[in-house]
């Protein structure tokens, strides 16, 4: 079965549309790769986690910042194709 991919953000913070453009970069590449990229609010405040079926694959304040979506497409593509070639965003 496909990986699913989930975005976990804190809706008071007003992160939704950084969710949902995070969720159409990932889904815009790996179209044919993903089950899903569901869209989850937190209940935690400050919280924007991503994770790849169980796996956290980032976290916004472990990291210190917000993803850039090459950033989330290299760490995603190195779990489901690592052979695969992003083109510009491996660069």
């Amino acid at each position: 079965m496909k990986p699913t991919i989930e975005i976990e953000y804190c809706p008071k913070c007003g992160w939704l549309l950084r969710a949902a453009w995070m969720a159409q970069e990932l889904l815009t590449t790996f179209a044919e790769d993903l089950h899903a990229v569901q869209l989850r609010p937190s209940e935690v405040a400050g919280r924007y986690t991503i994770k790849l079926d169980e796996e956290l694959i980032w976290d916004r304040k472990r990291e210190g910042h917000f993803p850039e979506p090459k950033e989330i497409k290299q760490r995603v593509r190195d779990i489901i194709a690592p052979e695969r070639s992003l083109g510009h965003s491996d660069r």
